[in-house]
């Protein structure tokens, strides 16, 4: 963490899960004032000054990190924005949509509150403060300035709160896509009783991965897309006499299906 003299630096968590605790464990440690506010009984991080509401958290605060859930977000800038003080900039962390993200901007704009959309590129956990942010909207320079001497990663992007959202999902599309497709391979591997084999040729996969591969897969997943919908869909079936959900190869099949039929 920087060495930087931050102590008059005021940052409110709100949300003391897995990803706001670690980040507010370490803004204290880096000299921040914090104040989290959770309504779930949760155990408050040392350094960090408990709240009883979110409007508490925000009151006198430069920075408000929301990181509760998509679900909770809208709620917790009501019930918090009105408290921040004017020049605060409530930057919203968590996973919704580009779409939710705009409505969040709107909200807090109607009341005169600067906004950022943050975008958490990566596990919290193991990295906390250190974790890559995407940032944009009004307040995204602002929250940058303030994280950024405490130990913060902020890349900067142009574009209306939504975009990091965007790009982050756009990620996660792909990635989680694959970890779910892993997983489901894996569970018909040990169903079929060779998956130490299957686990060994995935890594082999992912280890010869370079920069040819996306276009490799993109390319023959359009050429190829009549043989391999029969090959998804005799996978799809072998997964059932298993008994496993085909939820991933099913859903390739499909969308060869689509391909083929172009």
């Amino acid at each position: 963490m920087s060495s930087v003299a931050t102590s008059l630096t005021v940052v409110a968590v709100l949300g003391l899960g897995e990803a706001g605790s670690a980040l507010s464990r370490d803004l204290a440690r880096a000299g921040a004032i914090v104040r989290g506010y959770d309504p779930a009984p949760v155990p408050v991080p040392d350094g960090v000054r408990e709240a009883d509401s979110e409007a508490e958290a925000a009151t006198d605060a430069h920075l408000v990190l929301s990181v509760n859930s998509a679900s909770a977000a809208h709620d917790a800038l009501r019930a918090g924005m009105r408290a921040a003080p004017p020049g605060a900039v409530w930057a919203d962390l968590n996973t919704a949509s580009p779409g939710a993200k705009r409505a969040l901007a709107a909200t807090a704009d109607g009341h005169g509150v600067t906004f950022a959309d943050v975008a958490i590129m990566a596990p919290v956990p193991g990295r906390g403060l250190r974790v890559p942010m995407l940032a944009c909207g009004p307040g995204a320079g602002r929250t940058a300035e303030l994280l950024g001497p405490l130990g913060a990663f902020v890349d900067l992007i142009e574009g209306e709160p939504g975009t990091a959202a965007e790009r982050k999902l756009l990620r996660s599309v792909f990635f989680k896509g694959l970890a779910a497709a892993v997983v489901e391979a894996l569970a018909a591997g040990r169903a079929a009783g060779c998956e130490e084999w299957l686990r060994e040729n995935i890594a082999a996969e992912l280890t010869r991965a370079d920069g040819s591969t996306v276009e490799r897969l993109v390319e023959g997943t359009h050429r190829h897309a009549v043989r391999r919908t029969a090959e998804m869909a005799a996978a799809t079936e072998m997964l059932g006499e298993l008994g496993i959900d085909p939820a991933i190869s099913a859903a390739s099949r499909d969308l060869l299906a689509r391909l083929s039929a172009r």
